[in-house]
């Protein structure tokens, strides 16, 4: 049995085709997202992010996000 090759774009191409059928576009980018690479040196934006910050704020800074957040929970209930 001999088969012919596709390449690499039309099988993409296809694939995409039968994704966005099957599940509707908005669910197949969100899909295909997943595998991007990104862009940029996240090592050096890193870097230059926390650069004047010490292991202290830092973890300070996480406990105040989460403080907040979980007073933002407990005012958006509503008991019945």
């Amino acid at each position: 049995m001999k088969t012919d090759l596709q390449s690499l774009q039309q099988i993409t191409e296809k694939a995409i085709k039968i994704l966005s059928k099957e599940m509707g576009i908005a669910d197949t980018m969100r899909f295909l997202n997943q595998f991007s690479s990104g862009y940029g040196n996240y090592t050096e934006e890193r870097e230059a992010m926390f650069k004047d910050l010490t292991l202290d704020d830092i973890l300070q800074e996480m406990d105040q996000e989460l403080n907040n957040e979980n007073q933002q929970i407990t005012h958006d209930v509503t008991i019945v």
